[in-house]
C-alpha cells in the first residue's frame, strides 16, 4: 500500500487561537479535580503501606508519578 502526502503544512497558532487558550479555564478545572484525585491516591497509598500491601503500594505511586507530570505540565 503507498501512501502519498500531496500538501502538508506546518500547524500555525493564530491570534484568535491565543485568547481562546488564555480565556480557556480548562487547565483550572482540571487541576481542581487533579488535586482531588491525588488526594484520594495518597489515601489510597496510605491505605496500602498500612495493610503491607507493597505491590498495591507500587502501582499507586505509579500513578501518582503520572498525577504529578500533569500537574507539571499544567504548570501549577
Amino acid at each position: 500500500m503507498e501512501h502519498r502526502i500531496v500538501y502538508q503544512r506546518k500547524p500555525q497558532v493564530t491570534v484568535e487561537d491565543m485568547i481562546q487558550a488564555f480565556r480557556s479555564d480548562r487547565a483550572e478545572r482540571r487541576a481542581a479535580v487533579l488535586r482531588l484525585e491525588i488526594d484520594y491516591e495518597l489515601a489510597v497509598l496510605r491505605e496500602a503501606l498500612l495493610e503491607g500491601r507493597l505491590d498495591a503500594a507500587e502501582a499507586s505511586k505509579e500513578k501518582l508519578r503520572a498525577m504529578r507530570i500533569e500537574m507539571l505540565q499544567l504548570e501549577l
